[in-house]
C-alpha cells in the first residue's frame, strides 16, 4: 500500500492518517495533524469549557484547557478536529460533558466523539493490537490506552466499537445505571439491568472501598434482565471511574448467548 491510499471501509479521520503516512500509534501527533488541516492548537484557562474552536474559511484555532490529564486533553483535540470536519461554519464550544460521554444527547458531540476515536485509536492499528490481548479485560484495555496515549474510557468505548469481543460496558453512578453500550454481535434482547444487584462482586466497588473487582464468571441474571438469563454464565469486571461512577465490563462467554 503506498502512501495516501484509502482503503474500503475508512472512516475520514483514518484516510486523513493514511495520507500522512502514519503507521504506528506513536506517529499519531495531533497538532502535526491539526497543522496539516490548516488548524493552530493552543492551550489556555478555560474555567467554563474543557475546548473550543474558533475558524475563518479553511483556518482554524484550537484552544484546549491547559490542565488535566494529557490523554483528555488528547481526545479534545481530536473532538475539535471532528467538528472542523463535520460541523465547519458552526460554533463550537465544548463543555467536559460533551466530549467522550456516551450519553451525551447531541448528535453532532457524538459524530466529533467518533471522528476522535478514529483519529486516535484507528482500525487499521487498534484491532490488530486487541487482537494479541488473551482476553478482555481492563488490565487489556489499560495496556492499550498507554499504547495509544488515550483515556481507559475512550478505549474501552473503541473496543466496543471494534467488535472484536462479545462485550458490553455499563457505566453506575450511586443511583443506577447511566448507561451502557454493547459490542455489535450482542444481541439487542441482552439488556443490563437498571440496578445493580447487592450479591454482584462490583457492589464494593460501587459502594465500598474496593478500587477493582477481578474478572470473574457470574450467573448472566445480575446483569441482565431476560427471563433465562439465569441459565448462562458471563465474565464482570469492574473499576471505579470519574466522578463516583463505576465501569463494568461485561463479556458474553458461551456462543449460544450470541445466537438467542
Amino acid at each position: 500500500m503506498t502512501r495516501g491510499t484509502r482503503l474500503s471501509g475508512d472512516t475520514p479521520a483514518e484516510t486523513l492518517l493514511r495520507s500522512l503516512g502514519v503507521t504506528s500509534p506513536d506517529e499519531i501527533d495531533l497538532e502535526a495533524i491539526a497543522w496539516s488541516m490548516g488548524v493552530k492548537v493552543r492551550e489556555a484557562e478555560l474555567p467554563s469549557c474543557e475546548a473550543r474552536i474558533i475558524g475563518f474559511q479553511d483556518q482554524a484555532i484550537i484552544t484546549v484547557r491547559n490542565f488535566g490529564d494529557p490523554r483528555r486533553r488528547r481526545f479534545s483535540i481530536g473532538h475539535e478536529l471532528g467538528h472542523w470536519v463535520h460541523h465547519r461554519g458552526r460554533s463550537s464550544i465544548c463543555r467536559s460533558s460533551d466530549i467522550g460521554n456516551p450519553g451525551a444527547a447531541s448528535q453532532l458531540e457524538k459524530q466529533a466523539d467518533r471522528f476522535a476515536a478514529d483519529l486516535l485509536m484507528p482500525r487499521f492499528l487498534f484491532s490488530p493490537s486487541v487482537a494479541q490481548l488473551k482476553r478482555p479485560d481492563f488490565e487489556g484495555i489499560d495496556m492499550l490506552a498507554g499504547t495509544f496515549s488515550t483515556s481507559r474510557l475512550a478505549t474501552a468505548l473503541r473496543c466496543v466499537d471494534i467488535n472484536s469481543w462479545p462485550v458490553v460496558l455499563v457505566c453506575h453512578g450511586s443511583s443506577g445505571r447511566r448507561w451502557f453500550k454493547r459490542a455489535a454481535s450482542v444481541p439487542d434482547d441482552w439488556f443490563p439491568r437498571d440496578d445493580l444487584d447487592p450479591s454482584s462482586p462490583s457492589f464494593p466497588v460501587l459502594f465500598g472501598t474496593v478500587e477493582r473487582s477481578k474478572s470473574q464468571a457470574v450467573a448472566a441474571s445480575l446483569w441482565f434482565d431476560r427471563r433465562d438469563a439465569s441459565r448462562y454464565r458471563i465474565t464482570e469486571q469492574s473499576l471505579k471511574a470519574h466522578g463516583g461512577t463505576m465501569l463494568t465490563l461485561l463479556t458474553l462467554t458461551d456462543p449460544k448467548m450470541l445466537t438467542l
